[in-house]
């Protein structure tokens, strides 16, 4: 029995007990229900409550906090996009009650400079004093990794405004930088405004006018050579699924996204997103990963400048399949792609890069597979598909003890395969067994197969001392305590594979956690975020799953580098 529990909106938080949220309000993470401290809960009420949470009026702050030469080059730029707006007529003080900077509350009396006023238009002192946990970042660095380097920084220090609308400016300038994007042409005029600076445009207002200033992340925005990251404080108000598909809004500071749109940035009616995605696709590139975190709670979004279809991925192709490959669709040949990088896929995985329905993709899968193009192992849900010719590693040819040792689950459904590959099965029927059919074993007691890449800690018991000593250190903290962070539990699981694989039972043992929980709640995940490997991605489940960290060497070589770019 299936019972889907939709998550709770935003004005149905906090779901606490006992009457009283404050001390008995709870969280649902990957390991279990976390109580929320009362910072959080503040919060959750105050996005309850407040539909527009820049609308707030900061008492002892005045016309002086606002500076003067940002609010000159917005009404410049007003002017350009609007030339004949009415507002551009109203001196300084009314234009800001226009913009909404500026509010008088009808119901208390009270009139003053609203938060969304000092943020768009503030100098750096009043923003200090109103925001002290507020901080924007910009990082532009030299490499594909997750390496905390950089050539260009712009942060607050004093140089500058620090407000919103300044930042917006020098950053969306050093985005654009060097933007290896081809012109376009429409009505014979050349169009240097491309759907992929569109879409730059977009994100970095959505992280502006959706960020949450009253918690205690910054909002961090980084250029790579591969990709454009941005992350901003506050979750999302909208599930995921509705914000990609767009249609509805529900803007977190809706005064500063309204200033944004005057001047022609930004998007109604909860299109921005699609527009974002709809520009990532004109080049091709793999779709824009969209996701939140927890603790501190925030949103990436992460725009990836890799192509779909590398060139060298489509020579190797070509050469497998011949003239038969320019005869397939789009989709067609993005599946096999995928399928030769990665190099086992299933429908779920191939769901997230392609625009298929996920029924036309069945049956797309299908028709491949019937025509030669892919195969195929296990049934329904737990169906994998390769290329042809395609060497699966399974479980039993590493842990053979010499007896069952093959290609069985090939050579049953794939005739073909067990007959072009009879070399591997009768070669190397001795892999990982020593002459006296004992395991081969290195001198730390891990399992050595020349199927693998790297040795298997498989048992504890025959480990080393001083190695067992150092995995025992690594994972004490989770091994004492029954609940963690999930960003600290996974920071310990990567360091325990760290260039060896770990047996799940193993990696369970040490970290004192059940075995399936543990691969629901932590190895899936990092397996699918391309921060863990399987030793064996044929058989996910199997009870000698091994799992082994990967590199920032790797992942750059794969295409693939890692999604936290933070």
């Amino acid at each position: 029995m299936l019972v889907r529990i939709p998550a709770a909106t935003r004005k149905q938080k906090p779901v606490y007990l006992n009457g009283q949220p404050l001390g008995n309000t709870y969280r649902r993470l990957h390991d279990g229900d976390r109580i929320c401290d009362n910072e959080t809960v503040k919060r959750m009420l105050a996005e309850q409550i407040e539909d527009e949470r820049d609308a707030r009026i900061l008492r002892g702050f005045g016309i002086n906090d606002i500076d003067s030469e940002s609010l000159r080059i917005y009404r410049q730029m007003l002017r350009d996009e609007k030339p004949g707006h009415p507002y551009l007529e109203q001196g300084d003080y009314d234009f800001l009650r226009s913009l909404r900077a500026w509010r008088h509350d009808r119901q208390s009396g009270e009139e003053g400079l609203t938060l969304a006023g000092l943020l768009m238009f503030g100098t750096w002192p009043a923003i200090q004093e109103a925001l002290p946990h507020y901080f924007l970042d910009y990082q532009e660095r030299p490499e594909a990794k997750t390496e905390l380097r950089w050539i260009d920084r712009l942060v607050p220090d004093g140089t500058w405004t620090g407000n919103l609308f300044e930042f917006y400016r020098r950053v969306y300038r050093k985005l654009i930088a060097d933007l290896k994007v081809p012109f376009a042409l429409k009505d014979g005029r050349r169009q240097d405004d491309t759907p992929v600076h569109v879409a730059l445009r977009e994100a970095l207002v959505n992280t502006l006018v959706h960020a949450d200033f009253t918690g205690r992340l910054s909002i961090l925005i980084v250029k790579r050579p591969d990709m454009f990251g941005f992350r901003n404080p506050g979750g999302l108000r909208l599930p995921i699924e509705q914000v990609i598909r767009g249609g509805e809004s529900d803007c977190r500071n809706r005064i500063l996204h309204q200033m944004f749109l005057l001047i022609g940035l930004g998007e109604r009616g909860g299109s921005g997103i699609p527009k974002i995605y709809k520009g990532w696709k004109s080049q091709h590139w793999r779709p824009p990963a969209l996701y939140e975190k927890d603790e501190p709670e925030q949103t990436i979004l992460e725009l990836r400048m890799l192509d779909l279809l590398p060139d060298q991925v489509v020579t190797e192709l070509r050469e497998r399949f011949g003239e038969r490959f320019d005869l397939l669709s789009h989709s067609e040949r993005l599946i096999l792609a995928t399928a030769l990088i990665e190099p086992i896929v299933n429908h779920s995985r191939l769901i997230e890069i392609s625009d298929l329905h996920p029924h036309d993709l069945s049956r797309c899968l299908a028709r491949m597979e019937r025509d030669g193009y892919l195969q195929s192992i296990g049934q329904s849900r737990g169906k994998v598909y390769h290329l042809p010719g395609v060497m699966l590693i399974s479980p039993e040819q590493v842990f053979s003890d010499g007896h069952s040792f093959g290609y069985n689950e090939l050579s049953s459904g794939h005739s073909e395969l067990s007959s072009g590959h009879s070399e591997l099965s009768s070669g190397h029927n001795d892999i990982g067994i020593g002459d006296n059919g004992e395991l081969n074993r290195d001198s730390l007691g891990c399992l050595l197969s020349d199927l693998l890449d790297a040795p298997i800690v498989d048992d504890l018991e025959v480990l080393s001392p001083s190695l067992r000593f150092d995995l025992e250190q690594i994972a004490e903290t989770p091994r004492k305590k029954s609940r963690m962070e999930c960003g600290a539990m996974e920071a310990i699981i990567l360091k325990i594979c760290q260039d060896r694989y770990i047996t799940l039972n193993v990696l369970a043992k040490l970290v004192n956690r059940n075995p399936d929980a543990l691969r629901k709640n932590y190895m899936d995940g990092l397996v699918k975020s391309h921060r863990l490997r399987r030793a064996f991605p044929s058989t996910p489940t199997h009870e000698k799953q091994s799992y082994r960290s990967i590199s920032d060497s790797e992942l750059e070589s794969q295409n693939c580098q890692s999604s936290n770019y933070i």
